[in-house]
C-alpha cells in the first residue's frame, strides 16, 4: 500500500472514532467534558492578549489594529487549526511519536548553541541563543521540547512503577535534565526551570513517594547558593537589582531595575479600576516600559483594566489548569493522565514567574505570559497544550491499559500492587510493566 493510500486510511479511521473497533464518532468521543474550560480560557487570554500588544504599541486609539498585534492575531489562527489538527487523532497514537519528537527537540536545542552555526539561522539577542529564524517566523526550540518532554515521561511511565523507589526517579530524572541542561548553556535559566515542576507534577500523579520528592527538594535548595560562581554577570545583576527592590532602594530605578520598577509603577497608575484606554496607551508608551508586548506585558494589562483586571487575568489560567487537571482526574488511562497533569504545570508556573516578575516578587529573567505575550512559537505551543487537553478527555482509552496509579498503602504488603477499578487487583512484574 502506498503512502497516500495509508494515509487516507488513517484518515478515515479517525473520522469513525476508532482503528480498532470502527465505533461511530459519537460513541467514541465524550463531547461533553472538562477540557472546554481550557478552550474558553485559553481564547480569552489570547484575545485579551492581541488587545493588550495593541495597547502597548500605540500611544493612542488611531482605530486600526497595529501591526505586531496584527501579527499576534495571524498567529492564532495557526494556533487554533494546531489545536484542532492536535485533537483529532486519538493521543495513543500520538504517543508513539513521543520519543522521535523528544529526540528532535534534542537535536534542535543542540543546533542553538552549537559552534559554527551562521548568524542568519541563529541570531543571539541580548545574549541569549533562543530562535531559529524560519523565515516568516522564529522557532523557539524551547517550545517544542516543552511538549516533547512532557509526551516522553509520560510514554516511559505508563506502565512503569519504579518511580515508587528513589533510584527509580534516576530515569526520569535524566530524561528531564538533557534539555535543562542545553536550555541553560543558552542561557536562558528561566525556561529551564520550568521543566522540575513538570516533572514533579507527573511523578505525583503517578504515585511517586512525596518523601522521596522532599528529599530531592531539600538537597537541591541546600546546594543552590553554590550555583553563584557559575552564573553569568547579568544573571547576578538581576537577583542583586531583586534584593535592592525588597531594600526599597531606589538609586537602580534608572539602572538595573528600570524595568521592573516601571512595571510596578504602570501597574500602581492602574488602581483598582483601570485607566481609560487613550490614558493607558499614552501611560505605557511614553514611560517607555521595555519588552511591553512581551515579558511585561501583565504590567500594561493591569494598568488598563486595574486590579480586578489582574485578578480575571490570574483567574483565567486558573480555570486553564483547573480545567485540565479535572481532565487528569477523570481520565483512568496512565498515558492520558500523565499529559493531562504535566502540561498545566508548564502553563502556571509560567504565569506566576511572568506575573512576579512583573509586580517586583521575581527577578526579571526572560519568561513570556502564556497566550499572551507576543511570539509564534509560544502561541502556537500553549494552543497545542490546549489541543492535547482536549484529546484526552475527548477520547475514551482503548484497551489494554492499567486502569490509574494506584498502589497498596505504603505500610501494606506489597506496595508493587496496583488496583483496578474493576474489582480486582494486578500485579506487575519488571517484565510486564517494561511492555
Amino acid at each position: 500500500m502506498t503512502t497516500a493510500g495509508m494515509f487516507r486510511e488513517g484518515l478515515t479511521a479517525i473520522v469513525r472514532g476508532s482503528l480498532s473497533t470502527g465505533e461511530p464518532l459519537w460513541k467514541a468521543v465524550r463531547i461533553v467534558n472538562f477540557s472546554w474550560l481550557t478552550v474558553l480560557a485559553a481564547l480569552a487570554l489570547s484575545v485579551l492578549g492581541i488587545y493588550a500588544i495593541d495597547v502597548g504599541q500605540s500611544p493612542e486609539p488611531t482605530g486600526e489594529i497595529s501591526a505586531v498585534a496584527a501579527r499576534q492575531a495571524v498567529f492564532l489562527v495557526i494556533g487554533l487549526i494546531a489545536c484542532v489538527t492536535v485533537a483529532l487523532p486519538h493521543y495513543r497514537y500520538i504517543g508513539l511519536f513521543s520519543w522521535p519528537l523528544y529526540a528532535a527537540g534534542i537535536v534542535l536545542l543542540i543546533v542553538l548553541i552549537m559552534p559554527g552555526i551562521p548568524s542568519w539561522l541563529v541570531h543571539p539577542r541580548n545574549g541569549s541563543r533562543r530562535w531559529i529564524n524560519m523565515g516568516m517566523m522564529d522557532l523557539q526550540p524551547v517550545e517544542i521540547a516543552k511538549i516533547a518532554f512532557v509526551l516522553a515521561v509520560a510514554r516511559y511511565m505508563r506502565f512503569r512503577s519504579q518511580h515508587r523507589r528513589l533510584k527509580g526517579l534516576v530515569v526520569p530524572g535524566i530524561i528531564a535534565a538533557v534539555p535543562i541542561g542545553l536550555i541553560t548553556l543558552q542561557p536562558d535559566l528561566g525556561s529551564a526551570m520550568l521543566f522540575v515542576p513538570a516533572l514533579f507534577a507527573m511523578l505525583i500523579a503517578a504515585g511517586a513517594r512525596l518523601r522521596h520528592l522532599t528529599l530531592i527538594v531539600a538537597c537541591a535548595a541546600l546546594a543552590a547558593p553554590a550555583a553563584w560562581p557559575v552564573l553569568k554577570p547579568y544573571q547576578k545583576t538581576r537577583l542583586i537589582g531583586l534584593y535592592k527592590q525588597f531594600q526599597g532602594d531606589t538609586t537602580t530605578a534608572f539602572d538595573i531595575n528600570y524595568q521592573a520598577l516601571t512595571a510596578q509603577t504602570l501597574i500602581g497608575a492602574g488602581q483598582a479600576q483601570g485607566r481609560g484606554e487613550s490614558g493607558s496607551r499614552a501611560l505605557v508608551h511614553y514611560n517607555r516600559l521595555p519588552e511591553r508586548h512581551n515579558d511585561m506585558i501583565s504590567a500594561v494589562i493591569v494598568n488598563r483594566f486595574g486590579f480586578w483586571g489582574g485578578l480575571g487575568l490570574m483567574g483565567l489560567y486558573l480555570i486553564w489548569m483547573g480545567g485540565a487537571w479535572m481532565v487528569a482526574a477523570s481520565c483512568r488511562d496512565p498515558l492520558g493522565r500523565l499529559i493531562a497533569a504535566g502540561l498545566p504545570v508548564f502553563i502556571g508556573v509560567q504565569a506566576l514567574i511572568n506575573i512576579g516578575m512583573n509586580l517586583g516578587l521575581m527577578p526579571i529573567i526572560g519568561v513570556t505570559l502564556p497566550f499572551v505575550s507576543y511570539g509564534g512559537s509560544s502561541l502556537l505551543s500553549c494552543w497545542i497544550m490546549t489541543g492535547l487537553i482536549v484529546n484526552v478527555a475527548m477520547h475514551k482509552p482503548r484497551p489494554p491499559f492499567r486502569a490509574s496509579f494506584e498502589y497498596a498503602d505504603d505500610n501494606g504488603p506489597d506496595p508493587m500492587q496496583a488496583t483496578k477499578p474493576y474489582g480486582r487487583s494486578v500485579g506487575f512484574s519488571g517484565r510486564a510493566l517494561t511492555r
